[in-house]
């Protein structure tokens, strides 16, 4: 009588094989995640840029733009965020003046992996057509811990932000030519 099946070496052998496809794999769907979260920390940061200049023309108030800690108010220059880095990745909010106090319109938690460096604390828009305070208003976000796969400008996003409010993100480090 003829058994039909596989056998046990010929079981082994695909399990050793789709073992070593997985494992090949598998940096490239590290490398993939952690390039979507770029993506979307960058896509998050320019939406709520645009978004607080809107409400600036809107409310013909000021709108801030800052970094917060765990209790939703704006760290102060110098102040580091609660996992101790000394960036944008806490978190930031969208803060607007009402009767000499700020009131919260939006706010976007934390995300440690992603760094988005910045020399800003604050980000401010003016009415009446949405202006910023200050100089040097670039966003650069990147993965906080570089592997050889995540090096490079691939793997890098700059926001800049014109004198006028608008923001743009491009590819690339901020301090590359674009």
């Amino acid at each position: 009588m003829k058994q039909r099946g596989f056998t046990l070496l010929e079981t082994m052998a695909v399990i050793v094989l789709i073992a070593i496809c997985a494992s090949a794999s598998a940096p490239a769907f590290v490398a993939w995640r952690v390039r979507d979260q770029v993506d979307a920390r960058a896509n998050a940061l320019l939406g709520t840029l645009s978004y607080a200049r809107s409400e600036a023309i809107r409310r013909k108030a000021r709108v801030s733009v800052c970094r917060i800690d765990t209790t939703r108010q704006c760290l102060p220059a110098g102040k580091r965020c609660p996992s101790g880095l000394a960036d944008w990745s806490c978190g930031w909010a969208v803060m607007a003046e009402r009767a000499g106090a700020s009131v919260l319109l939006r706010m976007q938690p934390s995300l440690d992996e992603i760094g988005v460096a910045s020399t800003l604390t604050t980000l401010t828009f003016t009415p009446p057509a949405g202006q910023t305070i200050g100089s040097l208003r670039n966003f650069e976000i990147a993965p906080r811990v570089s592997s050889t796969s995540t090096r490079g400008a691939a793997w890098r996003r700059c926001i800049r932000v014109a004198a006028g409010g608008r923001a743009r993100i491009s590819d690339g480090a901020c301090g590359a030519a674009s």
